[in-house]
C-alpha cells in the first residue's frame, strides 16, 4: 500500500516525518481515570462535581439503582432513586434480559443505543461480555440498515456533525465537543456506507459503532473517542426527498470544495488535539479514500479500515488457512472480485507480505493476484482506461469479460468478493473454484449480509463440504453430510481496535504498512488446534480483549522499531502494558 500511496505523494514516505509536521499535543489522561485502581476513590467530574439529579442525567457516571446508601447522601439522591441498591451484575442481567425480548435486530440496536446514552459503563459491560451475541447489533449488519433510517430513529446526537455550513469555522466547531483529550477520531463523510452506498449526514452511525467498538474490544476510553459526520451533501435521492432526513438537503459538493473542508477539518484537528490523535476515515468512496490516504499519510496519524483494516484481517485469515490448505503465499493464486478499497487494498498487503517472505520484489509478487472489476478481468491492455489504485494489477492477459470466465482462466486457489454485489459468487462459479482445488479458500467479504458474494450454506454444499469459508458478515453454523461447519467472520474488529490501542499507548505519530503486517501476523497466530478443527480460521470473538492487546503489543513494538513512537522510555512488557492501559467497565466508588 506504501508502494501506491509514495507514487501519488511524489516518493515521500511516511517515514520521512514531513517538515509540514511537527511532535507536539496529543493527549493526557486528565482525570486520573486510566492511573487509579478499581477499588480507588474518584471525583465525577462534569465542569463542576456532579450530584443529584444532573449526576442521574450524566451517562457517565450514572450508575442507576448501584448507587451505595453513602454515595446516596454524599450525591444529594435521596429521594431521587428508588430505595433498593442492586449490583452491576444484576443490572447487566436484566438488561439482557429485556434486548433479549425483542425480536428485530434494529429494535435491540435502538436499546442498546439508549442504554449507551443513559448508562455507558453499563453499555460497554454488556458489550464486552456479550461480545458474540451483541456486536452483530451496533455492528455490521444492523448498523447498515440503522444509517438507512437514522433521519427516523434519531434522538440525540453522538458525535460531532460538520457541514458546509461550518467552512471557516471548524475549529471552533471541534473544541464545542466537551472532552478535551481526544485520542482517536473516526470521520466519515457518507458516500460509501457498507455496501449500501450514499446516505449522507446519516452515516453517523457508522463512527459511533466503530468507537463504541474501540472501547469495548480495544480498552480506549470512552471520553477519548470522537465519532464525526463530513457533511457535504448526497447524492441519494430518496433521502433528499425523505421529510426525516437529518443531512444537508443539496448535491454532494466535489472538487475543491471538497479538499478545502477536509482539508480544514485535518488542519483543525491537529491544531486542537496534537500530533498523535488517530483518524481513522470511514467509509469514504473509492476516488476521495485513496487520495486522502495518499495526502495525509505523512503529515498526520491517518488510517482507512477500509483499505488497511480489512486488508489486515484478511490476510490474517489467509495466513492460517494455510494451516488447513497448505503451502504459503507464493503458491497461492488469488482472484478477486471487487478492485475498489477493500480489494485493491487486501491484494497490496498480500503482494507485501508475500515479497517480504520470499525476497522476491513487489512488482513479481503482484502478477500472483488478478482482480475483476465490472469490466471484466483487469488486464494490461485496459491500463490506459484503469483508475490509479488499480494500475499495479493489470498484468498481461487477454481480456476476460466476467467472473466464470476469470475463474477458468487463471485457476484460482484463492476466492475473495469485495464487489459489495451480493450472490455474485453463483453455483457455477463455486463449483469451478471446488474441481480445481481440493479445499478452494473462499471470502466472501461484502457486508452487510444482504451484500454477500455467497452465503455459507450455498459455499459448503456447492463444494461438497470442501471450501474454507470466512465472510465479512456473521452466518450461522451449518450442517452438511452429517459435519458442522462453523463459518470464520473476516471481521474487522479483529484488527482496528487492538491496531488503534497499539498506536496510542506507543504514542505513533505515523502509520507504516509493517504495522499492518505486524497486526495480521499477530492474528493469524491466535487460532487454535480446536478453532482450526471447526474449519475455522479466524479465532473466537470471545477471547477479543486478549486478541486486541496482544495485537496492539505487536504494533507498538512495530512502531518502536522504525522510530515513530513517541512514548518514551519504552515499556519493559508491551504485552502487560497495553493489557493495564485497557479500559474497564466496572462501576467505580464516588467520594
Amino acid at each position: 500500500m506504501e508502494s501506491t500511496m509514495k507514487e501519488m505523494r511524489g516518493g515521500e514516505s511516511v517515514l520521512d516525518l514531513s517538515p509540514r509536521a511537527t511532535v507536539g499535543g496529543g493527549v493526557e489522561d486528565v482525570y486520573g481515570e486510566d492511573c487509579a485502581t478499581e477499588d480507588q476513590l474518584v471525583t465525577p467530574w462534569t465542569y463542576s462535581v456532579a450530584s443529584g439529579y444532573s449526576l442521574l442525567r450524566d451517562p457517565h457516571h450514572n450508575k442507576g439503582l448501584a448507587f451505595t446508601e453513602k454515595e446516596r447522601d454524599s450525591h444529594y439522591l435521596r429521594g431521587l432513586l428508588p430505595p433498593a441498591v442492586i449490583s452491576q451484575q444484576l443490572q447487566e442481567k436484566k438488561s439482557m434480559n429485556n434486548i433479549r425480548k425483542y425480536q428485530v435486530p434494529l429494535q435491540k440496536y435502538m436499546s442498546m443505543m439508549e442504554l449507551q446514552e443513559r448508562n455507558e459503563r453499563l453499555f460497554y459491560k454488556l458489550l464486552i461480555d456479550n461480545v458474540e451475541e451483541l456486536l452483530p447489533i451496533v455492528y455490521t449488519p444492523t448498523v447498515g440498515e440503522a444509517c438507512q433510517k437514522y433521519g427516523s430513529i434519531f434522538r440525540r446526537p453522538q458525535g460531532l456533525y460538520i457541514s458546509l455550513k461550518e467552512k471557516g469555522k471548524v475549529l471552533d466547531v471541534l473544541k464545542n465537543w466537551p472532552e478535551r483529550s481526544i485520542q482517536v477520531i473516526v470521520v466519515t463523510d457518507g458516500e460509501r456506507i457498507l455496501g449500501l452506498g450514499d446516505l449522507g449526514c446519516q452515516g453517523m452511525g457508522i463512527p459511533v459503532g466503530k468507537l463504541a467498538l474501540y472501547t469495548a474490544l480495544g480498552g480506549v476510553r470512552p471520553s477519548a473517542c470522537l465519532p464525526v459526520s463530513i457533511d457535504v451533501g448526497t447524492n441519494n435521492e430518496k433521502l433528499l426527498k425523505d421529510e426525516f432526513y437529518i443531512g444537508l438537503r443539496q448535491r454532494r459538493a466535489t472538487g475543491q470544495e471538497y479538499a478545502d473542508l477536509l482539508h480544514e477539518f485535518m488542519c483543525a484537528v491537529k491544531q486542537n488535539y496534537g500530533e498523535k490523535v488517530l483518524i481513522q476515515f470511514e467509509d469514504f468512496a473509492n476516488h476521495n479514500a485513496f487520495t486522502l490516504l495518499a495526502k495525509y499519510g505523512t503529515s498526520h496519524l491517518v488510517f482507512n479500515d477500509d483499505i488497511q483494516g480489512t486488508a489486515s484481517v484478511v490476510l490474517a485469515g489467509i495466513v492460517a488457512a494455510f494451516k488447513l490448505i497448505g503451502g504459503t503465499l507464493a503458491d497461492h493464486r488469488f482472484l478477486f472480485l471487487g478492485a475498489g478499497e477493500a480489494g485493491t487494498g487486501i491484494a497490496e498487503l498480500i503482494a507485501l507480505e508475500m515479497s517480504k517472505q520470499t525476497k522476491i520484489p513487489l512488482e513479481e509478487t503482484r502478477k500472483k493476484i488478478w482482480l475483476v472489476d465490472s469490466k471484466g478481468l483487469i488486464v494490461s491492455s485496459r491500463k490506459d482506461s484503469l483508475q490509479h489504485f488499480k494500475k499495479p494489477w493489470a498484468h498481461d492477459h487477454e481480456p476476460v469479460k466476467d467472473l466464470l470466465g476469470a475463474v477458468k482462466a487463471i485457476k484460482p486457489t484463492v476466492l475473495i468478493g469485495s464487489s459489495g454485489v451480493g450472490r455474485t459468487f453463483t453455483k457455477e462459479i463455486i463449483e469451478t473454484v471446488a474441481s480445481l482445488n481440493e479445499k478452494p479458500l473462499i471470502m466472501a467479504l461484502s457486508n452487510p449480509t444482504s451484500q454477500s458474494e455467497c452465503t455459507a450454506e450455498e459455499a459448503y454444499t456447492w463444494s461438497q463440504g470442501r471450501a474454507i469459508f470466512a465472510s465479512g458478515s456473521p452466518f450461522d453454523p451449518f450442517e452438511y453430510n452429517g459435519k458442522v461447519f462453523v463459518p470464520g467472520q473476516a471481521n474487522n474488529a479483529y484488527i482496528f481496535p487492538g491496531f488503534g490501542l497499539g498506536l496510542v499507548i506507543s504514542g505513533a505519530i505515523r502509520v507504516h504498512d509493517d504495522m499492518l503486517l505486524a497486526a495480521s501476523e499477530a492474528l493469524a497466530k491466535q487460532v487454535s488446534d480446536e478453532n482450526y478443527d471447526k474449519g475455522l480460521i479466524y479465532p473466537p470473538f470471545s477471547n477479543i480483549r486478549k486478541i486486541s492487546a496482544n495485537i496492539a503489543a505487536n504494533v507498538a513494538a512495530k512502531a518502536y522499531e522504525l522510530g515513530v513512537a513517541t512514548r518514551l522510555p519504552r515499556p519493559a512488557d508491551l504485552m502487560k502494558y497495553a493489557e493495564s492501559c485497557m479500559y474497564s467497565p466496572i462501576y467505580r466508588s464516588y467520594r
